[in-house]
């Protein structure tokens, strides 16, 4: 990834923030963290005022216990340039396989271009776009993780070739 300057970090771990209180449910959200609704929107507020407000490490690791993806955990890695190979198997990861999995991101990419191709048209990409874009983008990930597991599944025991 390319390198950002500090304030375009805090805006992507903000975002990601964002995304993980979304994935579980404000309200899951708040009873696993013991924060208020307002609490929790500070921490992913892009408001001068609370440019300096991040949510504490112990209420991420709460939330991404129970998220379906770890959005905050990922961001981090991706900023250092790691990778993360998701290790536990959900039930979605069980169905199909990896011909259902290229299928279904093929589907997942043409609906990222499309939603690209309606954000562009007129030059300029607002921000319900780009949180409409960043949603199919996660989606891809996790559609690639699940593709990665089932490629692993398929090729035996670990470190057997």
């Amino acid at each position: 990834m390319a390198e950002l300057k500090p304030r375009g970090i805090d805006s992507y771990l903000k975002k990601h923030t964002e995304a993980l209180v979304k994935d579980v449910g404000v309200e899951v959200a708040c009873t696993l963290t013991g924060k208020s609704k307002a609490t929790l929107g500070r921490y992913y507020s892009d408001d001068q005022e609370h440019a300096d407000r991040f949510m504490p490490i112990d209420a991420v690791a709460q939330l991404e216990s129970k998220a379906s993806y770890p959005h905050v955990t990922s961001a981090l890695a991706e900023l250092r340039g790691i990778t993360l190979s998701l290790e536990h198997k959900s039930t979605s990861n069980l169905k199909g396989g990896v011909n259902s999995d290229v299928i279904t991101l093929s589907q997942r990419f043409a609906m990222l271009m499309a939603e690209y191709h309606l954000s562009i048209a007129d030059g300029v990409i607002s921000i319900n776009e780009a949180k409409r874009l960043l949603k199919e983008t996660v989606e891809l990930q996790r559609i690639l993780i699940e593709m990665k597991l089932h490629l692993e599944e398929e090729s035996g025991p670990k470190g057997v070739a």
